[in-house]
């Protein structure tokens, strides 16, 4: 049996935290300093993508040993157990959508579905595929008004619940819509294929997608800047086509949020080989396994208390609270991660999870 490769676990419990942080700036208030404003934009889609990223690699994990045996008995029992795997997620995704309409578990869930079609290809046919996702999505978006259903102002989707609503935000224009944005999945799919025990292929992996990260970002930063002439109404309009920001997911930022992505997993990968025995890379190990639970409790908990203690609506509160009170929470996180594992070998919607779907 293969040693687990804890720095996996490391990069989810950054990912789930990066998330933390963001949805709560996002929700309780933004309003504060330029530089925090900055510091903190930096997150935004690239936690999340990461999180998708990480769990490509966590079914190319489950499936690799059935696909290199050709079992075909072993894969059908793996393919059964992520389908029900990502029904579960999908159903408990929506279960609480009306108190978070930014929900990512419920598209999670379709990515998964669609990704086992791919889990015996070859790492070429995987990675094709996802660049293919990500450029048919602008073509699709030119036939079809990506605004629609939004209400841009209040981040409110007037027909969520309608049979037409409900299927193009969860495809085309959604929070994280399935195309493109499964493709971080299949990239994620296509390096779990890979030697992840390799270093050499790990610190390869690292460098270079740092650097295609950091030349998007200066390629995006120069092409905005150049084409606005000066002009705040242009640059605006451009920052949504040749900008980095998640909403519209288009080509350039699905490009650098998946090799920042990359980055973020080889460096958590190399630092936990170094670092392996300290309390540290112990305690975000034993996070990172919990993220599930700390995802919904993040919503459930964590935005509910906000509510319950303070007399203020949410999107009132500054930005220094928002992302103090998500470090803090984090936090709290990674303390209860550390006790919950001495007593349970996973969280608790973990085991409810494994439970109903294994």
């Amino acid at each position: 049996m293969k040693k687990r490769i804890i720095g996996i676990d490391v990069a989810r419990a950054f990912a789930v935290i990066g998330m933390i942080l963001v949805n709560f700036k996002m929700v309780l208030g933004q309003q504060g300093e330029t530089w925090v404003k900055h510091f903190s934009s930096l997150l935004e889609g690239k936690a999340a993508a990461t999180f998708v990223v990480l769990a490509g690699i966590g079914i190319a994990f489950m499936t690799n040993s059935a696909v290199n045996q050709n079992s075909f008995d072993k894969i059908k029992i793996a393919k059964k157990r992520i389908f029900k795997r990502a029904l579960f997620l999908f159903f408990v995704g929506l279960s609480y959508i009306v108190i978070w309409p930014a929900d990512i578990l419920h598209f999670y869930g379709i990515y998964m579905m669609i990704t086992l079609l791919l889990i015996q290809s070859k790492p070429k046919k995987i990675i094709y595929s996802s660049i293919a996702i990500v450029l048919i999505y602008p073509i699709l978006i030119l036939f079809l008004n990506y605004e629609t259903g939004w209400n841009f102002t209040s981040l409110e989707y007037t027909d969520f619940w309608t049979f037409n609503g409900f299927l193009r935000n969860l495809f085309l224009n959604g929070f994280h819509p399935v195309i493109p944005w499964t493709a971080f999945m299949l990239v994620g799919l296509w390096f779990g294929k890979q030697d992840l025990t390799n270093n050499r292929f790990v610190r390869k992996s690292a460098l270079f997608s740092l650097i295609i990260f950091i030349v998007l970002q200066l390629i995006s930063k120069l092409a905005v800047t150049i084409l606005s002439d000066g002009s705040v109404t242009t640059t605006e309009e451009l920052q949504s086509i040749l900008g980095t920001n998640p909403m519209p997911p288009l080509p350039i930022y699905m490009i650098s949020g998946s090799s920042i992505a990359i980055f973020i997993i080889t460096v958590c990968i190399i630092i936990s080989q170094e670092f392996e025995n300290t309390f540290i890379i112990k305690a975000l190990t034993k996070t990172g396994q919990l993220a599930l639970t700390f995802y919904v409790a993040h919503v459930v908990l964590g935005m509910g208390l906000i509510e319950v203690i303070f007399d203020k609506k949410l999107g009132e509160h500054s930005l220094n609270f928002s992302i103090i009170y998500g470090l803090v929470f984090s936090l709290g996180c990674i303390i209860f991660a550390v006790i919950w594992s001495k007593y349970k070998k996973s969280g608790p919607l973990e085991w409810i999870m494994r439970k109903i779907t294994d």
